[in-house]
């Protein structure tokens, strides 16, 4: 139910619709997987290889989650996790919609062969403007969530609350959009490329298993073609959101001098430029895996659970007119 296709579309969705289910799926995407997501930040910040070196902090998945287990509690690895519950369910809603009203705009309105031939351009343009209205919705989330993340013991911020009142009164409102720039020049092909491939792996899918093209995914279905999607769009996109992720927490150097050296970035080229001749190519790709696998995961289930949710809206929609 992905992208709206004007010959198969015989349900009809609200705006609202969309954005429940854009909002579920995000909030138990973040709820299953945040773990991998503090390791992964962890990893991105570290200067220092994650390697089995005397200095390296965390040498490893393992060892990050053993490490942060044994200092800081079990709970540490959901550090963040009600400002990343506000970035994810605000951004699924917003890039659910934001597709879906995009691709029924284009189906109305761009010539036929744009539909058939062109539908995979379509679906990644489309989806490229989706995660670009998503991200810049919800960015304040994703800065806050990541300075929570990322400090050590002890805490400069408490909680949300004191983290948003402390970032404005030391570094002004338009902290809450630090390293947006690379966010979005990351975000927008990624999610296109997401979209675009998830409804390419649907009609492989259907086409393999013989399926009818306007039937409702199932949950194995949409969990394959997500997490293949997720996969095959990290791949291409990940330095960008290391580069976010180290801009992120400039002016916040003093809560990471327990996980190793510091660094200052006076924007994306000098960030990208300070890696490549500090860390090598390799630095690019610091967390590349436990990224990839929480891509894979994270994908997949974000299909799954926004999937499923519609069929759901389906069901109450249908008790109610028969009511």
């Amino acid at each position: 139910m992905v992208g709206f296709d004007r010959p198969a579309s015989n349900i009809k969705f609200h705006e609202l619709d969309y954005a429940i289910a854009g909002a579920v799926s995000g909030f138990a995407t973040r709820t299953l997987f945040q773990p991998l997501d503090v390791i992964k930040i962890r990893f991105q910040l570290q200067i220092e290889p994650i390697s089995a070196s005397r200095k390296s902090k965390y040498k490893g998945m393992v060892h990050a989650f053993r490490c942060i287990r044994a200092e800081e509690g079990i709970q540490a690895l959901w550090k963040g996790i009600v400002p990343a519950q506000f970035l994810s369910t605000t951004y699924g809603a917003l890039q659910f919609t934001a597709f879906e009203v995009l691709t029924n705009q284009a189906s109305e309105h761009l010539p036929d062969k744009f539909n058939t031939k062109g539908k995979p351009l379509v679906n990644f343009t489309c989806g490229a403007l989706a995660g670009g209205i998503a991200t810049t919705g919800s960015f304040p989330f994703d800065v806050m969530r990541t300075r929570l993340v990322a400090q050590g013991e002890p805490k400069t911020y408490r909680n949300i609350v004191h983290a948003i009142v402390t970032m404005l009164q030391r570094e002004g409102p338009l902290s809450f959009w630090k390293g947006l720039t690379p966010t979005l020049v990351q975000i927008m092909p990624n999610a296109g490329a997401q979209f675009a491939f998830y409804r390419l792996f649907q009609g492989l899918w259907n086409y393999c298993f013989q399926h009818e093209a306007t039937a409702a995914p199932g949950a194995i279905q949409s969990t394959f073609c997500g997490a293949a999607s997720g996969i095959t769009a990290k791949m291409f996109v990940y330095p960008l959101d290391l580069i976010k992720k180290r801009i992120q927490v400039q002016g916040f150097e003093e809560a990471r001098k327990a996980f190793g050296s510091v660094r200052r970035y006076t924007g994306l080229i000098h960030c990208a430029s300070c890696i490549l001749k500090e860390e090598g190519i390799l630095g690019l790709y610091k967390g590349f895996w436990p990224s990839l696998l929480k891509a894979a995961c994270t994908t997949g289930s974000h299909f799954l659970y926004y999937e499923q949710t519609l069929k759901v809206l389906v069901y109450l929609h249908s008790n109610i007119k028969d009511e």
